[in-house]
């Protein structure tokens, strides 16, 4: 018996049911040979079973093995600097308190230093490269684990444009750092602007490089670009199963899909429902498989806060259910997973819904989304792989008196990345059927609001305060929260239909990031 908040039980996501205002066309839905199609140009991947059975998943490993992590962002800091030499009646050095090489020396040790406050710091997986020192962009040839690094944190002491030019071209993304009062002035505090910024001229002239990539003195802010970076990282390319194949909710598929696979480049594995049919059925006669599942959904009952109100059988399956998802997840090597239309679908299959079974994979570290809306879904990745927590992929309703309702029947317990939070295991509202988690969370929580556009050109973000868990006849897991912002303007800006939420003010880093792959960010503060 577990009775510890902790518990690693996996996590929950809502399917997408059949009902009109979650599935407004079946246009969306991608069909098998729809997919394949796009596959065969480029655009997404297909998993073909041939033979895949469930006994040959159970042999890859033990269950309790599997694990998910995000992948470490590689730094290299690079110290660039100049040293210069005495000329009679001339000017004969820039400013900046880096002058000679025992300066430069005792500046790397600073760095050092700070670097190992900022690994100390960090929320997120960061591995920082050995300090290199430049005076030219000919020694940057030579610096051997350059290649490996992620991105380049530059320390603009001094040195010639031609270092940042080298540096921007190996196509990494760049933070520059600038000392005015943390340690000895730097040269590029008062020339970054106008010099290398503007080239020049009045505007903007570079490209993948903008003013928000420089930083003064302030080491925090460091700290939330590189989560920021470290989220895009472990986001772009990486893999995620489509239970059903890619939908888009109102939108056409395909545009949708060429544009996701544009600027997020995910490789999404179809599975078809009569593959997962055939796994689910052994996986239901494995005997091993059901006493585990049995077995876990008995501990996960008796966790403090969780209060059963639909039948056990139902939660028991949605545990079957879990392994064969994550068996698959593993075997597919994703760490993300989306069901799509799949209440007339999982229902038969599984005897239950997917709801609990994606709350229980969200709070086990896996990614767990509903109705496979690529609209919102690769925004969900992204804010899970930024903040470490999980994303609530849930349906806004209207904003009036600065209070709005979000509601899902698939929301994460492990809303934190730590604890549970308690929850009622009910029916799934619209089917009341199955297993579904009505999660109470945190009231006075800030939690961060993003609504992606259906065109991928324009998201909005807000934070708010959680200030009830009210028990309206709509999705069971529901949230009234509170802005700042009036309401009309909410109304007036708000786009596509899906948001995501998560725990915490992860504003800056949302918009950072979604910057670098070409969607802006509006701020409603």
């Amino acid at each position: 018996m577990n009775k510890n908040p902790e518990y690693s039980s996996t996590g929950f996501q809502k399917p997408g049911c059949n009902c009109c205002h979650h599935n407004p066309t079946t246009a969306n839905e991608m069909t098998r040979r729809r997919f394949v199609s796009l596959a065969g140009a480029g655009a997404i991947g297909t998993v073909t079973f041939s033979g895949l059975t469930w006994s040959s998943l159970l042999s890859e490993k033990p269950f309790e093995e599997y694990k998910t992590k995000r992948q470490p962002l590689v730094v290299k800091p690079i110290l660039a600097y100049e040293v210069p030499t005495r000329r009679d009646q001339t000017s004969w050095r820039s400013w900046g308190g880096i002058q000679t090489e025992k300066d430069a020396v005792a500046e790397i040790e600073r760095i050092n230093g700070e670097l190992k406050t900022l690994k100390e710091k960090a929320d997120f997986p960061v591995e920082f490269l050995a300090v290199s020192s430049v005076k030219s962009d000919k020694e940057i040839e030579v610096i051997a684990d350059i290649k490996s690094a992620d991105m380049f944190l530059v320390y603009a002491a001094g040195g010639g444009m031609k270092i940042f030019d080298t540096l921007n071209g190996m196509n990494k993304d760049i933070v520059f750092f600038c000392r005015h009062r943390s340690g000895p002035v730097y040269l590029w505090y008062e020339i970054i602007s106008p010099r290398y910024l503007r080239q020049h001229t009045d505007k903007l002239a570079l490209t993948g490089i903008t003013e928000n990539d420089v930083v003064i003195d302030n080491q925090d802010e460091i700290l939330w670009r590189l989560r920021s970076l470290a989220g895009l990282k472990n986001t772009v390319g990486s893999g995620i199963l489509a239970i059903g194949g890619a939908g888009a909710w109102a939108q056409p598929l395909d545009a949708v899909m060429k544009v996701v696979m544009e600027k997020y480049k995910l490789d999404i594995q179809d599975v078809s429902y009569e593959e997962l049919g055939k796994l689910i059925e052994e996986a239901k006669h494995d005997k091993s498989t059901v006493a585990r599942a049995k077995s876990r959904a008995g501990e996960y009952l008796k966790i403090p806060g969780t209060q059963l109100e639909t039948k056990q059988e139902f939660v028991e399956n949605c545990f079957v259910l879990e392994e064969v998802f994550i068996r698959l997840m593993e075997k597919f090597k994703c760490r993300a997973i989306t069901v799509n239309n799949c209440m007339g679908t999982i229902m038969p299959l599984a005897e239950s819904t997917a709801c609990l079974t994606l709350s229980l994979l969200n709070d086990s570290g896996y990614l767990a989304f509903c109705e496979s809306d690529f609209v919102v879904v690769p925004a969900g990745i992204l804010l899970a792989n930024i903040t470490g927590k999980p994303a609530f992929l849930n349906d806004p309703t209207y904003p009036h008196d600065k209070t709005i309702t979000l509601a899902h029947c698939t929301a994460p317990r492990r809303m934190d990345g730590k604890k549970l939070e308690p929850a009622r295991l009910l029916t799934h509202f619209e089917s009341d059927y199955g297993a579904a988690p009505k999660v109470e969370m945190l009231i006075g929580q800030t939690v961060t609001n993003i609504m992606p556009d259906f065109e991928f050109k324009r998201n909005v973000g807000m934070t708010g305060k959680i200030i009830d868990n009210p028990m309206l006849d709509i999705c069971r897991s529901q949230i009234d929260i509170s802005f700042e912002c009036d309401s009309r303007k909410v109304a007036e800006v708000m786009p596509g239909f899906h948001w995501i939420t998560v725990y915490g003010d992860y504003i800056k880093e949302a918009s950072y990031a979604l910057k670098k792959i070409g969607i802006e960010l509006e701020n409603l503060g």
